[in-house]
């Protein structure tokens, strides 16, 4: 990793850091202290993720994300001896907050690409609108089933 690519990297940690926390705030009622604690325990399994990535990518090129999710899945399953403390520090933030920080980088990184976006024809935009639709509807269709088969 360059240095110019970690400055980036931290800059856009300490702006999804802040977005977090406002909107866990703001919007449900966590206090600054409940949350800060959650959010640099999310911040820093992305860090670790980039990094086996950055480094695994000799071997192997898998997609970063799913070093991220493996980390994370790994300290917070029951053999991990400090599951507990991230779960509990994690219980904090709500799951809204951090899809805001990624909506908005959705939104910036969208607003820059508009031209060549629409450059690509009506054709291709009509059958993003249908597929988002349809993941939609279909997602709320799973939820409600599954829902009612709970009983609620």
């Amino acid at each position: 990793m360059t240095q110019k690519t970690f400055a980036q990297g931290l800059f856009l940690s300490c702006f999804i850091i802040v977005v977090i926390t406002l909107s866990n705030v703001f919007a449900y009622k966590h206090t600054v202290s409940e949350t800060i604690t959650g959010v640099l325990i999310l911040v820093a399994i992305g860090f670790a993720g980039i990094t086996l990535s950055n480094f695994m990518r000799r071997f192997v090129k898998l997609p970063t994300m799913m070093y991220v999710s493996l980390i994370g899945l790994l300290l917070a399953s029951p053999i991990s001896p400090i599951s507990d403390f991230l779960i509990r520090n994690n219980n904090n933030i709500a799951f809204l907050a951090p899809c805001l920080a990624m909506g908005s980088f959705v939104g910036i990184s969208l607003g820059k690409d508009v031209k060549g976006f629409l450059k690509m024809g009506w054709k291709l935009i009509l059958i993003a609108v249908v597929v988002i639709t349809g993941t939609f509807i279909g997602s709320a269709i799973i939820a409600d089933v599954v829902l009612r088969l709970m009983g609620k």
